[in-house]
């Protein structure tokens, strides 16, 4: 059985739902690899309280907190609020998910009510019976929408929910890093000569 057979309009949304996802998905597992936000050597470089040894490039984010915080010697609030910000960067395009989510079995519902319509004004005033091609159709339009919107929507979920997971994670490792350039910082300014007054 062909199931994208009799759904009508409603395939070109659903198709649409389910390129969306599939993008996302895999634009994000690429994008959330440690090295692309906190490379392993930058992880032992916190551990062992090396910061000075960590690269600041562009091609990770802790490699921007990192430059941020060597070229413009921030305070601590405002290197959080940058290192939130890139957190922030971490979950681009998650609301496109959201929406696949909710839109699809809605899809799916709508292609549901379309097609008993269809069945339901299919019937015979003469016989009471309904005509078989438009039951058959109706049917077929109602079953297959459904399916096909929580063939989307499900997996589309659990991709959300690994990935909505997966940025905490890295979040907490990144504040965590954050947290020893804060520390790295008040020990360097206590540590340093006070200046002589005039």
């Amino acid at each position: 059985m062909d199931i994208f057979a009799n759904t009508g309009v409603f395939l070109y949304p659903l198709a649409a739902c389910s390129f969306i996802a599939v993008f996302i998905i895999a634009e994000r597992l690429i994008a959330l690899r440690n090295s692309q936000i906190i490379p392993r050597a930058a992880v032992d470089a916190f551990i062992s309280g090396q910061e000075d040894q960590i690269q600041a490039n562009h091609k990770s984010v802790v490699g921007r907190i990192v430059g941020f915080y060597r070229e413009h010697n921030p305070d601590p609030e405002a290197l959080k609020a940058f290192a939130r910000l890139e957190v922030s960067r971490m979950e681009r395009g998650m609301f496109l998910l959201e929406v696949v989510i909710g839109a699809a079995p809605l899809l799916g519902l709508l292609g549901t009510v379309t097609g008993l319509t269809q069945v339901f004004g299919g019937f015979s005033v003469e016989t009471g019976l309904p005509e078989p091609e438009a039951f058959i159709t109706g049917i077929a339009l109602a079953l297959n929408t459904t399916i096909i919107g929580l063939a989307i929507a499900i997996p589309a979920l659990a991709a959300h929910s690994y990935l909505l997971r997966r940025v905490e994670s890295l979040a907490a490792r990144i504040s965590v890093g954050v947290e020893c350039l804060v520390k790295d910082k008040s020990a360097v300014s206590k540590t340093s000569p006070a200046t002589p007054a005039s």
